[in-house]
């Protein structure tokens, strides 16, 4: 930029230049060589100037270039039109031809008004003209004596921007009209007419893309569900499973490759207004996609009004709309969905509209149609986050589904889990019961993918509010097809990705849980059987449960918000008070990890890839949306925000967040809203409890780790290994210990700054935790001094309170279990990143498979193409486009091995990979030795 500015005046006298005629005006046509060049065309020749007879001789085949003509002293825009060009759209012998003035044509980049021929003599049969129109790749606004139109590359840019950019069609439509007269002059008003022609045309792409034009039933033939894109890397029996693969006994290590994961969730942000109506906008193939078939689903929810509300134990944002007050003035609160969790394509017939929030008829519903499409020999894991309510009575409201959407209940094997992300807001018994993590065969799935689809539509959610019933549905179809299109075909990028990450993070746990499992010696075959027996049997004793109860943070949460439910006031948001404090406790939450994460990254203590950036942005955006939340419940913080000295260096990671405890008594009184201070000091107690527990989990296993390391590390390299242990422990012993700090703090500041005055006046349950002398505490570092057992100074060891505050002892029952809960997380930890190598090696075979399946359908089309001669031009056609989708399912495949089998190098060193065999042993411990492999080699024997 530098170097261009001093050029800024040559290039502004070239472009003045340009405006002119340069001389071109003084010297005789370059075509025809006699007559006085006037006219401009920008998109022929560079600008030449040629005379009107040429221009329009020339553009015979090029009707919709735009014309500039030279007057003698400026360029003024006119067109080939009204130079007198006329385009032909009849037969080359018609003697009666049928002129049609100020023909509209949508152009990219224009609207043109043109002068057309359409056929009038004894050979015109009713479809000439929409028939002419669409040969010229114009596509007819009416099917009846069209005067609009629009070219098929104006109606496909729409398309594309509109699935990419999610760009309306207001907005496009007004572009092309700036486009084509940037003054402000009036043009053809057509916004109507492309409204109709855009549903038309998305629908009509989607049957041609589904071979519906190449089937002899025709477009009423299609079958529900048929116009969907399935996913080429779930296991789908006849297309991408191996022979027998149904045999497989639920003790065979290989069953867990073919289990079908399904992700069902709810977004309250595709709403539809209470406009139009099913008779006035019905939908053009609703039921042939993804949404379901409208009127038995309708039918269906009539039989439901009087269900019973649901009850939960997580407060999910979710729930709150289950309730009738957020309907008013829609017809459609919120769409329901069910995408495979894996990979996230949105599943045939999976998508249902909402009434009045989230209730079990309309989540039934929509996994029945998901299901009826499925081998009921697949075993099934579903992910729903508020599947530990949802699934207690499913079977039952199943058999009384209609036989049509009824599938196999009895022969399927259902598991069902809780997505990672939201089962930290459900109880500790729900954590322990519908965790992906303790899941045998769950791999590394976290079932969050289906709200990558609700993020990519909420682009659209302000313009399919406004639609009828039909055209939303419409809409929704076409923007969720080009979702599963753009995930076909970045599949196997997807996978890689994944593969990749896998094989490191497999490697690094492997070697820890390793180094873990050498020092607790003879208690861990106990502990495998445990684990085994409990997998087997999930009544057995959970090896990942402690038996020590405390409060936990979600039964505080899920109090206050059944408190609030009682009491029945009216919100003054659409989140509750709850919400709000928790909403503010989630980013403290995210806050001290992030200031951990940043220490750790600078001591270097952990492999780990620490984005920091990444976490300061989203802590960026938490911060914003709790201070839009903090002007209705609190706008004292905003007022003492305003007051602080501004400071430029001040990381989001330290950014105060002003919650109720944060102010003096006179602010919370006057400027927070009532009751508030109350659900925080509640919320406060919960943290004490759970990081009190937390903490002392981890000072037990800390006091193993270095125990061991003082009696059994020899070397530099076990040294090295025992002091990373000690130091990952360290980062979540400080986590804790803070946490329990802020929360203790808090509870005093709303107290009135007492820290000995009891609490019972805010918290209706527990007492604040009286500080003691701990002067014996844990210090940084491996802390051997501290260490039960290790200390010189045992005699004159003072007992810390926390050890006491429940009621317990921190005796050696406490630490064992302690120690074996750590123990088998690790262990499962190794085993599902193991099967995630195994599982994405799987998924890369079967998309391989699903791709040439996909090819082989569209050859078989074309065999079954009756070739006769009044459609010799369809046949053709319909043999060539057939032929071109199925060379395209193969490059895809093509595509698919080169990405899967390219040599990755990184820092100029080949990468090292365990290689995972066959003959593993049944706990997933690796092989004695590791192969060195460059990148995804070894994949050609698989293929």
């Amino acid at each position: 930029m530098h170097e261009w500015r001093p050029l800024r005046d040559e290039y502004l006298r070239l472009l003045l230049r340009l405006e002119g005629a340069a001389d071109a005006d003084l010297v005789p046509c370059p075509r025809c060589k006699t007559a006085t060049p006037t006219i401009r065309c920008k998109q022929c020749f560079g600008g030449e100037m040629f005379c009107k007879e040429c221009t329009v001789i020339m553009h015979a085949k090029n009707p919709l270039h735009i014309i500039d003509e030279w007057n003698g002293e400026m360029f003024s825009r006119t067109s080939l039109t009204a130079l007198g060009l006329v385009i032909q759209l009849c037969h080359n012998d018609c003697v009666a031809p049928v002129r049609v003035e100020k023909f509209v044509l949508l152009d990219t980049g224009c609207i043109h008004e043109l002068s057309v021929d359409f056929c009038g003599c004894e050979r015109r049969h009713s479809t000439q003209r929409r028939t002419a129109l669409l040969e010229k790749r114009w596509y007819p606004a009416t099917h009846d004596t069209p005067r609009t139109a629009a070219t098929f590359n104006f109606l496909n840019l729409f398309v594309i921007q509109t699935h990419q950019a999610k760009t309306t069609m207001y907005d496009y439509y007004m572009t092309t009209v700036r486009s084509t007269c940037g003054s402000g002059k009036k043009v053809p008003n057509r916004y109507p007419e492309l409204l109709r022609m855009v549903r038309q045309w998305r629908h009509l792409q989607m049957l041609k893309r589904s071979g519906r034009g190449h089937d002899q039933s025709g477009v009423n033939g299609t079958k529900l569900g048929a116009l969907a894109i399935e996913c080429p890397a779930c296991p789908r029996p006849d297309v991408n499973l191996p022979e027998g693969w149904e045999t497989a006994s639920p003790e065979d290590r290989r069953r867990f490759l073919y289990i079908l994961f399904i992700a069902l969730d709810a977004c309250f942000r595709l709403k539809r207004r209470l406009v139009s109506s099913e008779l006035r906008d019905p939908g053009l193939g609703t039921g042939w996609a993804y949404f379901v078939e409208q009127e038995p689903y309708r039918q269906y929810l009539l039989t439901t009004t009087n269900e019973t509300e649901m009850s939960t134990c997580s407060g999910l944002a979710a729930l709150d709309y289950a309730n009738t007050k957020f309907s008013r003035g829609y017809s459609v609160t919120g769409v329901g969905m069910g995408v495979c969790a894996r990979h996230e394509f949105v599943q045939p017939t999976g998508v249902g509209d909402l009434q009045k929030g989230e209730r079990y008829g309309n989540t039934d519903w929509i996994f029945c149609a998901i299901m009826r499409w499925k081998h009921p020999d697949l075993p099934k894991a579903i992910s729903y986050d508020i599947v530990c309510q949802w699934f207690k009575a499913l079977f039952d409201r199943l058999l009384k589904m209609p036989a049509a959407v009824r599938f196999a209940i009895v022969t399927s094997l259902f598991r069902f889990v809780i997505p990672k992300m939201h089962i930290h807001s459900h109880t500790l018994a729900c954590q322990l019961t519908f965790s992906l993590n303790f899941l045998p065969g769950a791999a590394q799935t976290d079932g969050e993918g289906i709200e990558r689809p609700w993020a990519n539509l909420g682009g659209v959610a302000t313009s399919t509010r406004e639609m009828g019933p039909g055209s939303r549905r419409d809409t929704l179809d076409s923007h969720l097809s080009f979702w599963n299109w753009s995930k076909l075909i970045g599949i196997a990028d997807l996978l890689r990705r994944r593969l990749d990450k896998a094989r490191v993070e497999e490697r690094e746990q492997r070697e820890a849980f390793e180094a873990f499992t050498a020092e607790q010696g003879e208690r861990v075959e106990g502990w495998r059987a445990m684990v085994h027996a409990f997998e087997a049997n999930p009544k057995a004793t959970n090896p990942y449960e402690s038996t020590a109860k405390a409060l936990t943070e979600a039964d505080v949460r899920l109090r206050l918000a059944e408190e609030e439910a009682a009491r029945g006031q009216t919100s003054l948001h659409d989140v509750s008070p709850t919400g709000f404090i928790y909403a503010g406790l989630d980013l403290e939450e995210q806050q001290r990890r992030t200031r951990v994460s940043i220490e750790l990254k600078k001591a270097q203590t952990t492999a780990q890839k620490i984005d920091i950036l990444a976490m300061r942005r989203k802590l960026t955006r938490g911060i914003t949306r709790f201070r839009k939340l903090q002007a209705t419940y609190e706008p004292a913080a905003l007022q003492a925000l305003a007051r602080r000295p501004a400071d430029p260096e001040e990381t989001p990671e330290r950014t105060p967040l002003m919650l109720p405890s944060a102010l003096t008594a006179e602010e919370r009184k006057n400027g927070c809203m009532a009751g508030v201070e109350y659900t925080e000091a509640i919320a406060r107690d919960g943290q004490c409890s759970a990081a009190l527990l937390r903490l002392r989990n981890q000072l037990h296993i800390k006091s193993r780790f270095i125990v061991y390391k003082k009696h059994n590390s020899r070397h530099q390299g076990a040294n090295t290994r025992s002091r990373a242990l000690v130091a990952r422990n360290e980062s979540k012993i400080r986590l804790h210990s803070e946490k329990y700090q802020t929360a203790w703090n808090a509870i005093r500041l709303l107290n009135g700054g007492n820290p000995k005055a009891k609490q019972r006046q805010l918290v209706a349950e527990g007492e604040v935790i009286e500080e003691e002398n701990d002067e014996e505490g844990w210090e940084d570092g491996d802390g051997e001094d501290n260490v039960a057992g290790a200390s010189s100074t045992e005699n004159r060891r003072v007992l810390s309170w926390i050890w006491t505050v429940t009621g317990t002892m921190g005796s050696d029952v406490e630490i064992e279990e302690a120690l074996r809960i750590e123990w088998a997380k690790a262990y499962a930890r190794s085993r599902r990143w193991k099967e995630e190598i195994r599982l994405l090696e799987e998924e890369y075979r079967r998309i391989l498979l699903s791709f040439e399946y996909e090819a082989q359908r569209w050859e078989a089309r074309v065999r079954a193409i009756p070739v006769s001669e009044v459609e010799l031009g369809y046949a053709q056609g319909a043999v060539a486009y057939a032929l071109k989708q199925a060379a395209m399912y193969r490059d895809i495949a093509a595509r698919a091995v080169i990405t899967m089998t390219e040599v990755h190098r990184g820092k100029g060193k080949k990468r090292m990979v365990p290689v995972l065999e066959e003959d593993e042993g049944e706990c997933g411990a690796p092989n004695d030795h590791d192969r060195e492999r460059e990148g995804g080699g070894g994949w050609g024997g698989q293929c």
